[in-house]
């Protein structure tokens, strides 16, 4: 056999039990589920600001920046619902490089999956803890669900995997929003059809059972980019781009139209300073016209204490080791931005 199994691995719920969520934070995180599915299905005129470290490397750091955006959130929060990215899996294009805290949680040591997960937990159980805010992340291994659905708020799928029906049907159980993100060709019927699909009611087999699932209603878009045959990148972010979304979604029988521009990726070239421009340009295009106000309900945006991106092992407390990101300062400001166009 090609496969080495090294050891096996707690079930989720044996990593939930004993790494458990204090009911005061179940608590906590019911009320937030419920302010940010009430911006999906429209029952809030709230906007969502997804935003955060572009991998979360560091304990101590994330939690840092997380308890940071808690006091711009007091003073916001009429207005946003600040949703932290604490992304601990990181998607890799050609497989190489750092795949996040679940893979490796002391980044310059070897992949230890037991010690990945347990940090993965501590870090977003001590997150909310300290913040009161409950965050988002990556799905990029489906069968993982389970050891964070009782921590997330908001889940993302990749512009890889959201082509992937196993990743569309495990979708359908989940219980909070789902951000279906268009391919990297840009195709946005694919992207489409991946909601559709998540919004409908499934059976499988997963993680060894036979399962049957209720539908997510709350599965939307999230357009981020694209990229053509010859490798170079093509926004979708523009009032036209979002205006073709429009239309698409009133040709569908889609429930709770939705969706959410990610400023970063294709849409910025990974120029990371520009996603304050796109920014800010969304914000303009749903002040043009009320139904892509009612359409864009959130941004995405990347951003962590320090500014741009390190090697791992750099050594800078609070800076990317993956994808460059916006700085604090710049972030504190986007934010405030945000608000006064709402």
């Amino acid at each position: 056999m090609s496969f080495e199994f090294i050891k096996k691995l707690p079930t989720p719920d044996e990593i939930r039990s004993q790494f458990a969520v204090p009911s005061d934070l179940v608590k906590l995180k019911e009320e937030k589920d419920k302010e940010i599915r009430d911006v999906i299905t429209g029952k809030s005129n709230k906007f969502l600001v997804i935003i955060g470290p572009c991998s979360a490397d560091n304990e101590d750091a994330v939690c840092d920046y997380v308890t940071r955006l808690a006091k711009i959130n007091e003073k916001v929060k009429d207005k946003l619902i600040l949703i932290p990215r604490i992304y601990t899996n990181k998607p890799r294009t050609t497989g190489e490089g750092y795949k996040g805290i679940v893979h490796q949680p002391n980044p310059e040591q070897k992949p230890d999956f037991l010690a990945g997960l347990i940090a993965m937990r501590k870090m977003h159980i001590r997150a909310i803890a300290e913040s009161g805010l409950t965050a988002a992340d990556e799905m990029l291994y489906p069968e993982n669900w389970g050891y964070v659905s009782d921590i997330l708020s908001y889940v993302a799928i990749g512009a890889r995997s959201v082509e992937d029906q196993q990743h569309r049907i495990v979708v359908s159980g989940f219980d909070i929003p789902a951000g279906m993100k268009n391919p990297t060709s840009g195709n946005l019927t694919v992207m489409l059809n991946s909601v559709y699909a998540s919004q409908h009611s499934h059976s499988f087999i997963y993680r060894g059972w036979e399962v049957k699932t209720n539908g997510n209603e709350l599965a939307h878009t999230v357009l981020r980019g694209a990229t053509n045959k010859h490798g170079g990148n093509l926004p979708n972010y523009h009032y036209e781009d979002l205006n073709l979304l429009l239309n698409l979604y009133q040709e569908r029988d889609l429930k709770n139209p939705a969706a959410i521009i990610d400023t970063n990726h294709s849409n910025s070239n990974k120029q990371y300073k520009q996603q304050i421009r796109i920014v800010k340009e969304v914000m303009h295009s749903r002040k043009l016209n009320a139904d892509i106000h009612k359409l864009v309900k959130g941004v995405m945006v990347e951003s962590y204490i320090e500014e741009g991106c390190q090697r791992v092992g750099g050594g800078t407390y609070g800076k990317s080791i993956t994808d460059p990101c916006l700085g604090w300062k710049d972030t504190e400001q986007l934010i405030y931005d945000i608000a006064e166009y709402e």
